[in-house]
């Protein structure tokens, strides 16, 4: 088992990676301490782990009652945050509760923003399930649910008490989430490490075919990197965002789909844009970005929007993304080059709308 260490002004907690890790005594005792914890998670993952990871956690009294929601990004919303309040109300559950949340990054994402506000503030355990939540959603602090009108506009920053990383878990994952969480694990080599895109590149067949040790280099790397930005910047007020690489495209995609496209495809296609938006600007080479897009290719993600998807529902949405100064200005992360992005300011809309009629519309 592997631990990484994450040091902010005011928490302190740490994150473990590894294989079956789960069943692991010195992790176990320390989910002893939150005895009595309420379960969250989704119908997906109740079933395939009902009888072994839950029910144990159960025996061993780590878990008292569970909370149940459907599974997918389109209840992501305030109907599931009412939902589990008015289960822990009924519950009687008070402050000293401690939610555990077991599932992907939506579950994540939800069980964290509950977490922030009942009673003004629980404890939470975070059991991401999903390569794209291990890498990502899991660390950081990171909560909140959709809006009908955007993605991820409402939330908190509220961090865990526990993260656990169990590579097991991936196992029952389709094919292609395993696939989409890779654009996560490609986003954090495009921004800080090209020697790193370039391993992953090499050792693409170890890594799809999930060889444990090539995985866990991509995970652990990936929260390494993470954890050194969150460690500078917790609020996301300077160099953090430079993590939502590939996500203003991306989050518009989302929302303009309709969760139809999942994140990892949407924030492929995301990069893809911004890299060629500048090459546009002069700031990236053309050999670097057809690097870039040759491998989403080699792992099977897109590089192309959706079909029917237009410039003005682009803008629209980019619009409303939550990096923005006002609802005038687009702000936007580019590649400058493989290892090296940087914020642009004030994205002018003309050149971006060009650039979209001209390669984003399939």
């Amino acid at each position: 088992m592997e631990t990484l260490k994450i040091s902010l002004n005011k928490k302190k907690y740490y994150v473990n990676i590894g294989y079956n890790i789960i069943n692991n005594k010195d992790l176990v005792s320390k989910l002893k301490i939150f005895k009595n914890s309420v379960l969250i998670t989704n119908t997906t993952i109740y079933k395939i782990y009902k009888n072994n990871v839950i029910n144990n956690f159960k025996r061993l009294g780590i878990i008292n009652k569970k909370i149940i929601l459907q599974d997918g990004e389109i209840y992501k919303t305030f109907d599931s945050v009412q939902l589990i309040i008015e289960k822990l109300i009924k519950l009687n559950c008070g402050r000293n509760i401690t939610l555990i949340s077991f599932g992907g990054g939506v579950i994540g994402d939800i069980t964290g923003f509950v977490s922030s506000i009942y009673k003004r503030g629980i404890k939470y355990i975070n059991i991401p399930t999903t390569l794209l939540s291990q890498v990502d959603a899991s660390i950081g602090g990171k909560t909140g649910v959709n809006n009908h009108l955007s993605k991820n506009v409402i939330g908190t920053f509220y961090h865990p008490e526990i993260v656990i990383i169990d590579l097991m878990f991936l196992r029952t994952l389709p094919k292609k989430e395993i696939i989409s969480g890779f654009s996560e694990i490609i986003k954090y080599s495009i921004l800080f490490d090209k020697n790193f895109f370039y391993w992953i590149k090499n050792n693409l067949n170890n890594i799809l075919f999930m060889k444990k040790n090539f995985l866990l280099k991509c995970i652990k790397k990936s929260c390494e990197f993470k954890i050194k930005i969150i460690s500078e910047d917790e609020k996301e007020k300077n160099s953090r965002m430079l993590l939502n690489l590939g996500h203003t495209f991306g989050h518009a995609i989302e929302s303009f789909t309709k969760y139809k496209w999942s994140h990892g495809e949407s924030v492929s296609s995301g990069i893809v844009m911004s890299s060629i938006f500048s090459n546009v600007l002069g700031k990236i080479s053309s050999s670097e970005v057809n690097e870039i897009i040759n491998l989403f290719k080699l792992i099977g993600l897109p590089t192309i929007g959706p079909k029917n998807m237009y410039s003005k529902d682009y803008l629209k949405y980019m619009l409303r993304d939550k990096k923005n100064i006002c609802n005038k200005k687009v702000r936007l992360i580019i590649p400058e080059k493989i290892g090296r992005c940087v914020l642009l300011d004030n994205v002018d809309t003309n050149i971006l709308i060009k650039v979209i009629n001209k390669n984003f519309i399939n």
